[in-house]
């Protein structure tokens, strides 16, 4: 595969991923973050980064229309549901798991 079609390919790939989260508009936010440790707020910060490091002028509302579909407050107000406490719990308990990771051992063994 040469960088042409590897480029195609990744980019088809990206759609394919935008219309399946646009597809399944009932997997909140939230619920990404607690299972994959993204959502599509972070979707949208990395499609910002990348077309500014090709130097395309976007702003995260624009990169958040790109992968909503939609401006980000339409989404909101018409898919985007309370977390409920047990999500929160859920992406409390991923925080202190990711912390947990990075963080020294303080047993003995070193």
């Amino acid at each position: 595969m040469n960088q042409q079609q590897k480029t195609a390919a990744e980019a088809a790939t990206f759609r394919h991923l935008l219309k399946h989260l646009d597809a399944n508009k009932d997997v909140q936010n939230i619920d990404l973050m607690v299972l994959a440790d993204f959502c599509r707020n972070c979707l949208a910060k990395w499609y910002m980064a990348a077309a500014k490091e090709e130097g395309a002028e976007m702003d995260y509302d624009q990169a958040r229309e790109m992968v909503y579909g939609m401006p980000f407050s339409e989404w909101k107000e018409k898919y985007q549901l309370p977390a409920t406490p047990e999500q929160l719990a859920g992406y409390e308990a991923r925080q202190e798991a990711k912390k947990a990771a990075v963080e020294p051992s303080t047993s003995g063994c070193q």
